[in-house]
């Protein structure tokens, strides 16, 4: 077992909820920060004993919005982790930021509590895009906090949305180009989805259509391999070296322990891979920390097969694509074992896939097309 692992903190607390988001976010009117300082370290000290004596690689505070967090509270967490594990010299320490949120003298809070890594959620520069996407920021309002992230870190990254409705090829690419004038050496950028139970959803809003998807994916490419910052995931481009490594672990199958509301985990304890899912209401899983000490949901064991499944499909997300080598150590299977051979030959055929000595990864025209690639591929 590789004793390296992640860990991710789940801040659910939002001034909005944007209408797109379909993650565990909660608007507030008063949030007692010293009682979420106290939950997040006693769930993180039942999962720091589980695991006690590993070495930690990565830490990422997601949300929701955990710019809104207190420094402090961050500080008292990330100063708690040597008590339970090997902290790397160089380890990884994202949180994610909105522009409402950002103010110089907070992020400097932020750098010194230990964060080496922000991520702001732009979205767009374009404030008709805002307004649609129910941000609260305008595109100045984005400039100056990509400005300060500068200043403040080394290392950041911002997000933007793009296939929105009516949006054309030429307006997006433009917008992208100018994007690209700040951008330091991540971006991650990802076409706008329409998720269940989203306000977009239920006010029926429309997408592009397939064939327009796939010119503004096609064409995103084409610009950021021009720019030296090609993908290294479907999503995400950066310079070499500058890739987000807690995002990594996910997308090659590594452990990570996941604190707070609505967060999940994958922990490998007693050679067996296990899922664990945290309460997701924010009230009831304070309520589980302060009687349990930890805000377990459900844990459950990961077969093989599944374990082989989520590899293959996390894993073609990747420009590197499934490392052979490692999909056998991390489920003593060969990748033959789980795909149709003759699919596979098919799909390399037309060059959906490319396969070598090392590894089987996507093609771009693979990649605009993964969900039908993976169901010829599965077994």
């Amino acid at each position: 077992m590789d004793d390296n692992f992640a860990l991710y903190i789940h801040w659910p607390f939002c001034v909005t909820k944007c209408p797109y988001c379909d993650f565990n976010s909660h608007t507030f009117n008063h949030i007692d920060h010293d009682v979420w300082e106290k939950s997040l370290l006693l769930e993180l000290k039942y999962f720091g004993q589980k695991t006690a004596g590993r070495t930690l690689t990565s830490v990422f505070f997601g949300g929701g919005t955990p710019s809104l967090m207190k420094p402090s509270v961050t500080a008292k967490i990330l100063d708690a982790l040597c008590n339970y594990w090997n902290v790397k010299s160089d380890i990884e320490v994202s949180l994610e930021a909105n522009p409402t949120s950002v103010e110089i003298k907070k992020f400097k809070g932020f750098r010194k509590a230990g964060i080496n890594r922000i991520s702001i959620g732009i979205q767009s520069f374009e404030n008709e895009s805002l307004k649609f996407l129910g941000r609260q920021h305008s595109g100045s309002d984005a400039k100056k906090a990509i400005q300060i992230a500068a200043k403040v870190f080394s290392r950041y990254s911002f997000d933007l949305i793009y296939a929105l409705p009516n949006q054309t090829k030429n307006n997006w690419i433009k917008e992208l180009k100018n994007a690209l004038q700040l951008v330091g050496e991540h971006i991650s950028l990802y076409q706008l989805n329409i998720e269940s139970g989203t306000v977009f959803k239920k006010n029926n809003i429309r997408l592009p259509n397939n064939d327009l998807l796939a010119e503004l994916y096609e064409s995103t490419q084409e610009t950021m391999d021009a720019y030296k910052m090609p993908c290294y995931e479907i999503s995400n481009h950066s310079v070499a070296g500058a890739e987000c490594r807690h995002n990594l672990t996910y997308w090659q199958g590594g452990d990570y322990i996941g604190i707070g509301p609505g967060a999940h985990g994958r922990l490998t304890i007693n050679n067996q891979l296990l899922a664990f899912h945290q309460i997701h209401n924010p009230q009831s899983w304070i309520k589980a920390i302060q009687k349990n000490g930890h805000g377990t949901a459900k844990s459950r064991h990961i077969t093989v097969k599944t374990r082989s499944e989520e590899l293959i499909m996390m894993g073609l997300r990747t420009c590197e694509g499934i490392n052979l080598k490692r999909f056998k150590k991390q489920t003593n299977k060969n990748l033959t074992d789980y795909i149709n051979e003759e699919q596979l030959r098919h799909l390399i055929k037309n060059r959906f896939l490319k396969k070598t000595n090392l590894n089987i990864y996507a093609t771009l025209s693979g990649r605009m097309c993964l969900n039908s690639v993976l169901k010829l591929l599965l077994i």
